[in-house]
């Protein structure tokens, strides 16, 4: 199979009249970026927030407090909370959540390339997909903007495999 492609997953979504919005702590943008930078974006991307405080994950994309108490902003329910907090306060149908470790230093006990994708969909449970990356910290966030499409192009075409647990 291909690699999915910001371009690809964007045709995708359009063909289906789906809309498409993000929420990146890792990523701090870089996905929204590699979207927008593709022509016609805008008819399919809504927008995305960039939570990087913790505490930030709460207010803005309502990720529940007493998750990121009990498990740290670096865990797979985060990731899908993410995901569906930015399509919830975006108002789209499909929601891409990042969060994890760039380095070059561990958080939180979790060492740097520990990273979750999470996608929230109109119908089905949230997919999640946790990674263990290497590299520096710029190898680590652009495998994981590459991951968080390739999981986003599962979800849509029924291959996303789905956790339901931090990994």
């Amino acid at each position: 199979m291909t690699e999915p492609t910001a371009a690809g997953v964007l045709a995708a979504l359009r063909a289906r009249g789906e809309t498409l919005a993000t929420a990146e702590s890792l990523t701090g943008g870089m996905l929204a970026a590699h979207l927008v930078d593709v022509p016609g974006a805008s008819r399919v991307f809504r927008g995305g927030l960039v939570p990087y405080a913790t505490d930030l994950k709460a207010t803005l994309v309502d990720v529940e407090k007493g998750l990121l108490d009990r498990l740290g902003p670096v865990a797979a329910d985060v990731a899908m909370a993410l995901a569906e907090g930015a399509r919830r306060r975006c108002g789209a149908d499909w929601g891409l959540g990042t969060t994890g470790v760039a380095g070059p230093d561990p958080q939180d006990g979790k060492p740097a390339g520990t990273v979750f994708v999470g996608v929230a969909g109109p119908d089905g449970p949230p997919a999640v997909r946790a990674l263990h990356l290497s590299g520096d910290r710029a190898a680590i966030r652009a495998a994981t903007v590459d991951e968080a499409l390739a999981l986003l192009a599962g979800k849509l075409d029924g291959t996303a495999d789905v956790t339901d647990s931090d990994a």
